[in-house]
Parts: structure tokens; C-alpha cells; sequence
């Protein structure tokens, strides 16, 4: 029953989406050649007006990863939970069955990344440290407030009277109690949550003509590090605290991820290349291999984070979603690992024990160059800043 209401609303999305007017000229637009139909015969472009609201270009884009049959979700749940199938399908020229791995990983990377740049938009370190102090600074003021309001009421005759009565023995216990001073109060809990203000004193320098002169007495043993102080000098004279400049570190790094993996796909099939015969493999087909892998782990990410948006709503001191958040993290970490072997097993068909040997080296060799590249990324990201 549910998949014949799923396909009944695909079919008016559809229609709504998809169905133009169909253009009066019988002449396709795109070859000129004649059009009995919808769909042009020669190049199979749709022969309807060309002519289109603006909402157009957003329902085309939704409708080409979710027509044509389930396409779009036939090759989700492939490439979730079945290493390696979209790639040998794809090999073996059946391609019309799933979505094409440039457009897929394209989709994909476009949707992981845009949802992770809303969840870092609102990143504040040092935000909890602030909120308390704030907080204990009001409750501060109001006790300063209460202690101004007996003070007063102290001078008056009565009070007084009745103090002189008691030996002073009222003013004593009420002095005892009262809070010494909202200014050294105030003073004492700026203390408390005190961030550095700035990195460069923290460290010792005051200028940069500072570090270059301890550069020369220490043999230009730290040069390597001078551009990265010289930015901090530059990032704390715009007035940014460090907590601030962290942000921004974090927030530039994922922004330029996405460049740094569409780098480093050649690279990764590049390598397979290496470790498979020439003869049997292009380099074509470690291309395909390498867009499904990284589009699976992409999508593994996404599912992380919108995992953690849910969890988020929920307390997150309690112990079982502390757990949970762990074995989900953990999971996903040990599934793409073993996903990777898998897929490389079914895709390459290689002896099982040559694939475990290869898979390990070639899963190592990324390993590393992704972590230089990580490196590299967060270099380049931190000089950027502005």
C-alpha cells in the first residue's frame, strides 16, 4: 500500500515538475531534427517551451536525482549497504539503473558540506565560560543591592538604638554576612573566566620585531613558525580574541574541505592504479571506484551529523546518549574501514588474501597522505584568514 502512494505522489510531482507545455514546432530546439512527440528521437531533449519560472531550476534539479523509477534511492541503498555494487554495475556499461558517480558525488558533497556550514555558523568557544560569569555577576549585583538596602536601613535611629542595646552585636552578625564588595566581586569572577586576550603575550613577544630579534639570539631556530605569528599579529590587531581567531580557523578549514577532497580523488585512484594491472584496469575505472567510495563516506558523514542535530535536542549530559553518540561514531568508523575492503574485493575480484594485503597497504598510504593533506588544508586555511 505505502509504495503505491510513494508512487502516485512521485508521478504528480513529476508531472508538475517535469511535464511542460510542449512546444507548437515540431523542431527540436537542440538538433533541429522533427519531433512527433514529447521527446525528440534523435538527441531525446524534451521538445516543450523553454521559457520557465524561476522556481524551475530548483524543481529540475530535485527532479533528476528523484525520477526515472527510484533511481535516486535505488543507488542510496546501494551505496550504503552494498560495497562495491555500484561500481561493478556501472563497469559491466549498465548504466542507467543508478545515478552517474560525477553527479552523485557531486550531490552529495554539495548537501554533506552545506549542512555541516549551518552547524558550525553559530560556533562560539569560550560561549559557556561567558554565560556563567555573566550569570554570577547578577547574582553578585543583587546581593550588593540587598547589602546597600541594610546598610541604609542601619542608619536610622531605631536601628542604631537598638544596636547600642546589644553592644554592637547586630551590626557585627549582619557584617559578617554581607558580601565584602561588588567591585572586588566583579574583579574576582573576571578573574575566574579570564580568557587570554592574546596569544602573542601569552607567548612572550610584543611585536614582530620582537620575534625576529629572539630568531637571531636562537640560530632562526623557530623561522619555519614566522608566518603563522605574523597572521596572528595582523588577526589581534583587527581586534579578534583568540577564541575568535579558533572560530574562524574552523569555520575557513571546512569551508576549503570540499576543495582539498575534489584534489585529492585523482590522487587515490592514482594509487589504485598502481597496484592493479594495467592491462585489465583503465584509470578510468579506479575513477568510478574512488567517486563511490568517497561519495559513501560523505554520505556516512552526513548521517553522523544529522544524528548529532537530533541528539542536540535531547540532554546531553545523560549517559545513555553519551553512549549512543560513541557506538554510532565508533560503528561508523569501523563500517567505512571494512567497507573499503569489501568494495575493493567485489569490484577488483582479486584473491581474498591478496585483497586484504593490498587493501591494507593502499588503505595505510591514504591514510597518511589524507593526514598530510588535512595538514596542508589547515595551513593554507589559517594564512587565508582575514
Amino acid at each position: 500500500m505505502w509504495r503505491n502512494i510513494y508512487i502516485c505522489v512521485q508521478t504528480i510531482v513529476l508531472v508538475s515538475m517535469s511535464h511542460g507545455k510542449i512546444r507548437e514546432d515540431k523542431n527540436c530546439l537542440n538538433c533541429g531534427h522533427h519531433v512527433e512527440e514529447r521527446f525528440c528521437p534523435h538527441c531525446g531533449q524534451q521538445n516543450i517551451e523553454s521559457r520557465h519560472p524561476f522556481y524551475y531550476l530548483f524543481t529540475h534539479f530535485f527532479e533528476d536525482f528523484t525520477h526515472y523509477d527510484g533511481q535516486f534511492w535505488g543507488t542510496m541503498k546501494n551505496l550504503l549497504f552494498k560495497p562495491g555494487r555500484l561500481t561493478k554495475i556501472y563497469l559491466e556499461g549498465k548504466r542507467q539503473q543508478f545515478v552517474p558517480p560525477v553527479k552523485l558525488y557531486i550531490f552529495i558533497s554539495f548537501v554533506t558540506f552545506l549542512f555541516i556550514s549551518f552547524q558550525i555558523t553559530d560556533l562560539n568557544f569560550g560561549k559557556e565560560n561567558s554565560r556563567q560569569a555573566k550569570e554570577i555577576n547578577k547574582d553578585i549585583q543583587k546581593e550588593a543591592a540587598k547589602n546597600k538596602a541594610v546598610n541604609k536601613a542601619l542608619q536610622s535611629p531605631e536601628i542604631i538604638k537598638a544596636d547600642s542595646l546589644t553592644g554592637g552585636m547586630l551590626t557585627r552578625a549582619i557584617d559578617s554576612s554581607q558580601v565584602k564588595s561588588t567591585a572586588q566581586d566583579d574583579v574576582d569572577v573576571e578573574n575566574i573566566f579570564k580568557e587570554n586576550k592574546s596569544i602573542t603575550k601569552s607567548l612572550g613577544l610584543q611585536s614582530m620585531e620582537d620575534f625576529d630579534k629572539k630568531e637571531q639570539k636562537n640560530g632562526h631556530k623557530y623561522q619555519t613558525f614566522r608566518p603563522f605569528v605574523a597572521k596572528i599579529f595582523e588577526l589581534e590587531e583587527k581586534g579578534h580574541s583568540p577564541n575568535e581567531i579558533t572560530n574562524m580557523f574552523i569555520k575557513s578549514s571546512v569551508h576549503n574541505l570540499p576543495k582539498a577532497l575534489f584534489i585529492y580523488l585523482p590522487l587515490f585512484a592514482f594509487l589504485l592504479w598502481i597496484f592493479h594491472s594495467k592491462k585489465k584496469w583503465w584509470y578510468f575505472d579506479h575513477g568510478v571506484f574512488t567517486l563511490h567510495y568517497f561519495s559513501f563516506l560523505l554520505l556516512l558523514t552526513l548521517l553522523l551529523f544529522v544524528l548529532n542535530k537530533v541528539f542536540s535536542y535531547f540532554d546531553e549530559t545523560n549517559s545513555f546518549l553519551i553512549i549512543m553518540k560513541w557506538l554510532l561514531t565508533t560503528g561508523a568508523i569501523v563500517y567505512a574501514g571494512c567497507y573499503f575492503f569489501v568494495a575493493h574485493y567485489r569490484t577488483y575480484r582479486t584473491h581474498p588474501a591478496l585483497t586484504i594485503l593490498v587493501g591494507a597497504i593502499l588503505f595505510f598510504i591514504n591514510t597518511v597522505l589524507f593526514t598530510f593533506l588535512l595538514m596542508g588544508l589547515g595551513i593554507v586555511s589559517f594564512l587565508l584568514m582575514h
